[in-house]
Parts: structure tokens; C-alpha cells; sequence
């Protein structure tokens, strides 16, 4: 059994709405592949000018969001098969190991991201002393590390202590890793409430915590432009928007999982909830930083120029028929009149 068994606990079965699947999927992918690929460019060039801490954890927010695109199509073509695995099965607990740790890892750089905010507003003099790229840097390490670790764990375990032989009898070959046995949830479920408590819980927290304060004081300073403060509320609301919807149905089956000691129904629909989160974190890039609204402005504004010579050259011959059918239609009107005297 590989890490999917852990983290899509039973796999969705089969009165699962496809369509539903493959929508949020492939909305997913259209959506979240450009804005995070344009996100990361901007990034990525703020970085080596002048690297920042805030930069540095969102770019690595957007590398998270992109390891996710990057293997959700083979999630599609899974979905689209009617959940039937039909791809090389290496692929399967490849996937859904780098699929579930962005999920997991989105978190704690959101939380690093709202800590940066408050300690720059809250302690604008001593953060800015204390304020280097190498603390983010090593930050950013460290949360990789955590979360890879945390993943590879249940890795090793489903295969080393589930399966001593590196077996997956609990699955067929069309599946990738359906079904747990009473013995493998009893390992399963205690891990998943651990990731609860450390990987949604102390995050959660420290992000309501960051971002109520931030607020707060933002609002209580009278020489603040009303812009900034506008771009801090809509940061507030756009991660905890996040964190709200699409982390906390899927962790919250955790802890029911948990109590009943099986995986509820509906944890597949809020797996679903948590893919989107690739799609929604570019709101959080374009309150984050300045760079990147210029770089969705001009984007917008290129793709808006191309789409409207497009439509210019389309309606350019629509004129030009229209023009000679009115040429014609004078004409004959012409000609009728002239025998109607005669």
C-alpha cells in the first residue's frame, strides 16, 4: 500500500459523480496551470534581483501549487477512466505522494506568509533589523522537510509494517490502492489525526491569529492609504478563504475518520475542495505582492489586445459582405423600380 492509501483513504468509488471529478480537475488545471506558471516567472525574477522573505515563501507557495498540476493530469486520465488506474503503475504512488504533499505544504507556507505580514506591521523597526532572506530561506527547507517527511513515513509503513512483502493485497491491479484493512486503519487513522493537529490545526491558527491582529492594527492607524489596508483585507480574507474551504473538509474527515475508526463518504468530495486550492492561491499572489498584479494587468491586457484584433479581423469581412449585400439589395431595388415605371 502506498502513501494514496493514507491520504484517499477508500478511493472513490464508484457512485461517485465522474463529471463532478473531472470538472473540478480539469477547471483546476486550466486555471491554476497559467496564473501559477505567471506567478512563479514574477517570482522567480523579484527573487534574483532582490531576494525578500515574502518572495522567497511565495515562490515556493507556487512551486507547491505547481507539483500539483503538473501530476493532476494523470488524475484526470484516472477520472476519466471511470476511477480505473490505467496508466504504469509506478505512477500511482509517484503521483499522489507529490499530489498530497502540496496540498499539505500550501498551509505552512500560507501560515509563514501571514506571519511576515503581521511582524512587519506589528514590529515594523525590530522585524526590519531582524528581517533576512536566509531565515526564509531555511524556513522554506525546513517545510519541505517536515511535510516530505511526515508523507515518506507513511510510505515506508504501508510497505515495510502493512505489507511485509511489498505486496499490495488489498488492491487489484485496475486500482490504485482502493480499500484499507482493519489492521492497516489502525496505523492509518491515529497518523491521520496527527497530520490534523500539526498540518491544519497549528496553521490555521497561527494564520487567524497573524491576519485578525494585522487587521486590527491596520485599521487603527490613521496614516495608512486606504489601498494598503484594502490589499490587507483582501489578503486576510483570500487565505483564510483557503484554509476555510478547501483544507478544512478534508482535514475534519481526519478526525472523523478517527472517531467512527473508518473513512467517511464524503471525504472524496472534500479532496476535491483541497485540488482547488492550486487554483485559488494566485488571489493570494496578486494581494501579496505588487509585482505580480503588473504582471496579471499586463497579461490581462495582452490576451484582451490579441482577443480584439482577432475579433477586428473577423468582423472586417462580416463589413465587407454586408457592404456589397447592401450594393446588390440597392441594385436590384433599382432595377424593379425602373420596370414598375416603365
Amino acid at each position: 500500500m502506498s502513501l494514496f492509501s493514507f491520504e484517499g483513504a477508500e478511493k472513490m468509488s464508484s457512485n461517485v459523480s465522474i463529471p463532478l471529478v473531472l470538472t473540478v480537475y480539469i477547471f483546476t488545471f486550466l486555471t491554476g496551470l497559467p496564473s501559477n506558471l505567471l506567478a512563479f516567472y514574477t517570482f522567480l525574477v523579484k527573487v534574483r534581483q532582490k531576494p525578500t522573505p515574502v518572495n522567497l515563501l511565495l515562490l515556493n507557495l507556487t512551486v507547491s501549487d505547481i507539483f500539483l498540476l503538473i501530476f493532476l493530469p494523470f488524475k484526470i486520465v484516472e477520472a476519466a477512466s471511470g476511477m480505473v488506474w490505467p496508466l504504469p503503475a509506478f505512477l500511482c504512488p509517484l503521483t499522489n505522494y507529490f499530489y498530497y504533499n502540496s496540498i499539505y505544504i500550501s498551509s505552512l507556507f500560507l501560515m509563514a506568509v501571514s506571519v511576515d505580514r503581521y511582524l512587519g506591521v506589528a514590529f515594523p523597526i525590530k522585524y526590519r533589523l531582524w528581517r533576512r532572506p536566509g531565515y526564509a530561506a531555511a524556513t522554506s527547507v525546513v517545510f519541505w522537510v517536515v511535510v516530505f517527511a511526515h508523507c515518506s513515513f507513511i510510505y515506508i509503513v504501508q510497505y515495510e509494517v502493512l505489507n511485509p512483502n511489498g505486496t499490495t493485497t488489498s488492491n487489484s491491479t485496475s486500482h490504485c490502492y482502493e480499500h484499507f484493512s482493519p489492521t492497516q486503519l489502525q496505523v492509518l487513522l491515529p497518523v491521520r489525526l496527527e497530520f490534523f493537529v500539526v498540518l491544519f490545526c497549528l496553521p490555521f491558527t497561527v494564520t487567524i491569529f497573524c491576519y485578525v491582529n494585522l487587521v486590527r492594527i491596520l485599521v487603527a492607524l490613521p496614516k495608512i492609504p486606504a489601498r494598503r489596508k484594502q490589499r490587507a483585507v483582501g489578503l486576510a480574507l483570500a487565505t483564510l478563504f483557503n484554509f476555510i474551504v478547501c483544507f478544512a473538509p478534508y482535514n475534519l474527515s481526519h478526525v472523523v475518520g478517527f472517531v467512527q475508526n473508518k473513512s467517511p463518504f464524503w471525504r472524496v468530495y472534500a479532496l476535491l475542495l483541497s485540488t482547488l486550492n492550486a487554483a485559488l492561491d494566485p488571489a493570494i499572489f496578486y494581494f501579496s505582492s505588487n509585482a505580480v498584479q503588473r504582471a496579471f494587468a499586463n497579461c490581462l491586457a495582452a490576451l484582451w489586445h490579441k482577443l480584439s484584433t482577432i475579433l477586428s479581423w473577423c468582423h472586417l469581412p462580416c463589413l465587407t459582405r454586408c457592404e456589397e449585400g447592401g450594393s446588390e439589395l440597392k441594385a436590384a431595388s433599382g432595377n424593379v423600380l425602373d420596370e414598375s415605371t416603365t
